[in-house]
C-alpha cells in the first residue's frame, strides 16, 4: 500500500544579467547621477562661500559650470557677504538639477519605449 504520490515541479525563470535595454537604462542614470552629485556639490559650495583658493572648489565650479550655463540668469543670484567668504545662492544651479533629473527620466523612457520589449507597470 505504497502509493507515490508526484507533484510536478513549477519552475521559475531567473535573471541572471541585465538586457542591453537595462545596460543602456543604467548608463543614462549613472552619467546623470553622476551629474547631479557635482552639481549638488557646486550648489553647497556656493552657499558655504567656499574659497576659490580650493583645487577641488574650482574642479567643480569648471566642471559644472558648462551644464549650468543655460540656466544662467533665469533668476537673479543672492550674495551674502560675510566676515570671511561670500556666500551665494544659485537658482540656476537648483533648476539645472531639476532639468536634468527630467532629461534622464525621459532619455530612459525613450529606451524603455524603443526597446518593443514588454514594459512593467
Amino acid at each position: 500500500m505504497n502509493e507515490i504520490i508526484t507533484t510536478p515541479i513549477i519552475s521559475t525563470p531567473v535573471k541572471t544579467g541585465a538586457t542591453n535595454t537595462e545596460t543602456y537604462e543604467y548608463l543614462v542614470y549613472y552619467f546623470f547621477g553622476f551629474l547631479e552629485i557635482l552639481l549638488t556639490f557646486r550648489l553647497i559650495l556656493k552657499i558655504a562661500g567656499a574659497s576659490l583658493t580650493s583645487g577641488f572648489v574650482r574642479f567643480i565650479y569648471t566642471v559644472t559650470s558648462i551644464f549650468t550655463m543655460p540656466f544662467d540668469g533665469i533668476f537673479r543670484k543672492a550674495v551674502a557677504p560675510g566676515m570671511e567668504a561670500v556666500s551665494i545662492f544659485e537658482p540656476g544651479t537648483m533648476v539645472a538639477i531639476i532639468v536634468y533629473i527630467l532629461i534622464a527620466w525621459g532619455i530612459v523612457k525613450l529606451i524603455r519605449i524603443s526597446s518593443g520589449e514588454q514594459q512593467d507597470q
